[in-house]
């Protein structure tokens, strides 16, 4: 690096926003990129044409949008900095964009691909472990929460089995109450009476591991992966396709995309509308299956 504002910057990214090793590589490498544009020069000096020219030139040499786009977060960062610091005349990633991504939908699961998943349980043993998942499993696809609010629901709190709810707070701190259907509370009853011989006394997370402690995101991952391999599914099955699965059979039997919306905690509806696609892809395959004059023959 030569322009010593950068380091600067990294060193405050690293003390006082406690920025991870990853994080401060990945800056690093995306400032370095402006530095080649700069050619020696401060990067207080380069121009919005020069900023774009080279986004450009990366998405020219392959990298996908999402990855220009992370760059130019980099980017922007940086510039802020240096106007907070009194650096910079003007903002040069003012009016920049990234290319546009591709959108992608998310997958789902058939209804039935999603009952033989859940029903996996009558094949991964009877111990407290398979209670455990099968709990989480069935939590999960009855009420489309998020990997991050199931890991962090506790017994004493969130989970109300009398009345059928469950309170989780999500993204920005926003709070919501989304319903428990019948073979969900009963699989959380079963498991919330064994819980306690393999939980720490201090405990008070709901979903807690073999050593008792709470279960973090990546074993909940490895589990689920585990159910639709023995489930013979033959497709992996990440955690977030669960309650993509939720959202697309709601949808699908209900038409209500408001209510959908709430259940996922979605700020905006657009998030939401992604699912009414999935939809029409379901009924566009019935109807080139079934309809006599839906495909040349």
């Amino acid at each position: 690096m030569t322009d010593t504002s950068v380091e600067q910057f990294l060193a405050e990214l690293a003390h006082q926003r406690r920025a991870s090793p990853h994080t401060l590589t990945a800056y690093r490498h995306d400032l370095s990129l402006l530095e080649a544009t700069a050619v020696g020069r401060p990067l207080a000096q380069l121009q919005s044409h020069e900023l774009r020219r080279q986004a450009m030139r990366l998405h020219g040499q392959g990298l996908s949008p999402r990855s220009v786009a992370r760059t130019l977060s980099a980017w922007r960062s940086y510039y802020r900095w240096l106007a907070r610091k009194g650096q910079l005349a003007a903002d040069p990633c003012t009016g920049l964009r990234a290319p546009k991504r591709p959108r992608v939908l998310p997958k789902a699961l058939a209804i039935d691909q999603t009952a033989a998943l859940l029903a996996g349980g009558d094949g991964q043993g009877d111990d407290l472990l398979a209670l455990r998942d099968c709990a989480m499993f069935e939590l999960f696809y009855s009420s489309g929460l998020r990997l991050s609010e199931l890991v962090s629901l506790d017994v004493a709190g969130g989970l109300d089995l009398a009345s059928g709810e469950v309170t989780v707070t999500g993204k920005r701190g926003k709070t919501r109450i989304v319903p428990v259907g019948a073979k969900a509370s009963e699989a959380l009853s079963a498991w919330i009476a064994g819980r306690r011989s393999i939980a720490a006394t201090d405990e008070p997370a709901l979903f807690v591991s073999r050593r008792g402690t709470r279960l973090m995101p990546r074993a909940v991952e490895l589990r689920l992966a585990q159910w639709a391999r023995k489930s013979g599914l033959g497709l992996h099955v990440h955690p977030h396709m669960l309650r993509h699965s939720f959202a697309s059979h709601v949808l699908q039997s209900s038409g209500d995309l408001r209510a959908v919306q709430e259940m996922l905690g979605h700020a905006s509806i657009s998030t939401t509308q992604i699912y009414t696609h999935l939809d029409f892809q379901h009924l566009a395959k019935v109807y080139d299956a079934a309809h006599p004059r839906a495909k040349a023959k």
